[in-house]
């Protein structure tokens, strides 16, 4: 048995770390430049399309899947599960819960990037804790003064007037994040809904100091397997 995990989550690496010794191969997609090492072999980049993942799984031996992909590569999950589906080879999503608002946060849900315009008034400093990669989306925020925290340093300037990057790498406290957003005068907080208790320190801060929050809704979930818990992951990995 040799098993792909597609890692991208905090959680793959206790998965990883818990299947240590055994047949698996950890993919990353290569979003973040200087991956911190896996206790399991590594590889970083795609596959090129869905060709290039059928000829990595035949290629490599590949006999079961575990996706800890984060929860909002959901083009790659349904990829994932169609492929593996097609194959006969076992496949399970791990996904960690969503968040959810607690006594005296103010959170709006939006199902889009670009819908946060219509919430955050001209001039307000906003603050994206949802990566560069869907920068782009956040265009039509001209005008406001847009903050955008990624782990790597930019490779060019901001894609639109008004912003500016901040290269910042987790985990950051609840602590780090209050004094931060103080720093910054952040009047809004954009995030998806990623889940997880690490990332979830931003939240708090919002909380603590009244700052609403954007929460970009989940993807549709696709109408495979899936669990919520690493120990239930491993236990499905050692079972095969």
């Amino acid at each position: 048995m040799t098993l792909l995990l597609l890692a991208g989550s905090g959680e793959a690496r206790q998965i990883a770390a818990g299947l240590a010794g055994r047949d698996v191969i950890a993919s990353l997609a290569g979003a973040t430049r200087a991956p911190a090492d896996l206790p399991v072999p590594m590889r970083v980049g795609g596959f090129g399309g869905e060709a290039g993942f059928r000829a990595f799984l035949a290629e490599a031996g590949i006999t079961a899947v575990l996706d800890a992909t984060h929860p909002y590569a959901n083009r790659i999950s349904a990829r994932t599960a169609a492929v593996c589906a097609a194959l006969g080879v076992p496949y399970l999503q791990y996904l960690r819960p969503g968040w959810h608002p607690e006594q005296g946060d103010q959170w709006t849900e939006i199902a889009r990037e670009d819908d946060a315009a219509a919430h955050i008034p001209p001039d307000a400093t906003v603050f994206l804790g949802t990566g560069r990669q869907t920068l782009d989306r956040f265009a039509n925020l001209v005008g406001r003064h847009v903050i955008c925290r990624q782990i790597d340093p930019p490779d060019g300037p901001f894609p639109f007037a008004g912003g500016e990057f901040l290269v910042g790498r987790p985990p950051f406290s609840v602590e780090d994040e209050v004094a931060l957003f103080s720093r910054l005068g952040v009047d809004w907080l954009v995030v998806k809904n990623a889940g997880g208790v690490a990332s979830r320190t931003k939240l708090t801060a919002a909380r603590q100091l009244g700052i609403p929050v954007l929460m970009i809704a989940r993807p549709p979930l696709g109408d495979w397997r899936r669990v919520e818990s690493v120990a239930a992951a491993l236990d499905w990995a050692r079972s095969l």
